[in-house]
């Protein structure tokens, strides 16, 4: 469990947005690992579990931090003392994953998505994962105080000064990530 919680750690502090694209069955750790990605992509017809009370165990891999992040404490408490499998499209209504695709389009649309990411104000979106992701630690006063830390670099960045003379030449932006 070691490595893979090291693993959690870096991908938790990490600037970068986390994509993932699942198909066929995410169990266990395996759904526990797809918790910690920011957008999560899946094929129709993928299921998951998480499965540990299945075997008598409770869940690790940052299972019991995520879960109740993403769906709330009652839905995620379902999930993990039921023990049920959930099909693609309940995982999507109830806010685990973010799309259902066909299956021949999935690796595509992760891309295509990662992408976009990759394009965009890299910046800004690190500032916004470390505010959203660090929002259920802090209290209004202390949340307002890091969106303003966090807007100040920012202003302090080339996306920004190419993003706002952009906005005023009525142009798309070009984002280099600095």
């Amino acid at each position: 469990i070691g490595p893979l919680h090291e693993a959690l750690e870096v991908l938790a502090t990490i600037d970068a947005p986390v994509v993932a694209q699942v198909h066929g069955v995410a169990a266990g750790a395996g759904l526990s690992l797809m918790l910690q990605a920011d957008f999560v992509l899946a094929a129709e017809g993928t299921r998951f579990n998480l499965a540990y009370v299945n075997i008598g165990a409770s869940c690790d891999v940052g299972a019991s931090w995520a879960l109740p992040r993403w769906v709330g404490l009652r839905r995620a408490l379902e999930i993990a003392m039921l023990g049920d499998m959930l099909e693609a499209a309940e995982v999507e209504r109830i806010g685990l994953i973010n799309r259902v695709l066909p299956a021949d389009a999935l690796a595509g649309e992760a891309m295509a998505l990662a992408q976009r990411l990759a394009n965009g104000p890299t910046v800004a979106l690190g500032q916004l994962r470390r505010l959203m992701r660090g929002s259920f630690e802090r209290e209004l006063p202390a949340q307002l105080a890091a969106e303003s830390a966090a807007f100040q670099v920012c202003a302090a960045s080339q996306d920004f000064r190419s993003g706002v003379d952009a906005f005023f030449a009525k142009k798309p932006a070009r984002f280099e990530g600095r």
